[in-house]
């Protein structure tokens, strides 16, 4: 799925009544100057202009402050702040936005406007090898699971 398509799909969820209101555009700004980077272009707009959160698997991802929370998280800059990697290992730009249970993380890398997507678990981290547009159009379509999450991590 391209972005228009994705934007689509997700005004679709938001239309039924399922979804959070947008993000404010303070919200966004005061989630990029604590995370130090910028919002990837697509989950920038669908913050902005569809949802601030809650889209995706299950019960969706995080949103920036205002927005949908997921379990004790509150919004991206507040996870990105404390973090689910105690170790400190996980680069600075790559953020927590849905927990798949059992400490499994998938992290989007805002250092790159396409949104690499990221996966931690017990202390690892690995590249999914895949973006936020085609993240979002696997769970869209229902073909994304925990399970192929961590199949895409690297043997050790």
């Amino acid at each position: 799925m391209m972005d228009e398509a994705i934007v689509e799909a997700v005004r679709g969820c938001a239309g039924a009544g399922g979804l959070p209101a947008p993000a404010t555009p303070g919200a966004v700004t005061e989630a990029e100057e604590i995370i130090g980077f910028p919002l990837p272009p697509l989950l920038r707009r669908l913050y902005l202009e569809v949802a601030n959160g809650g889209f995706g698997p299950a019960e969706g991802i995080l949103g920036v402050r205002g927005g949908a929370c997921q379990g004790a998280w509150n919004d991206l800059a507040e996870i990105y702040q404390d973090g689910p990697d105690p170790s400190g290992q996980i680069p600075a730009g790559l953020v927590p936005v849905y927990d798949w249970g059992c400490t499994i993380w998938s992290l989007v890398d805002f250092r790159d406007p396409a949104g690499p997507m990221w996966c931690t678990h017990q202390g690892h981290h690995w590249p999914q090898g895949i973006n936020l547009a085609e993240w979002l159009s696997a769970t869209i379509e229902g073909a994304l699971t925990v399970k192929g999450i961590l199949d895409t991590e690297p043997a050790c």
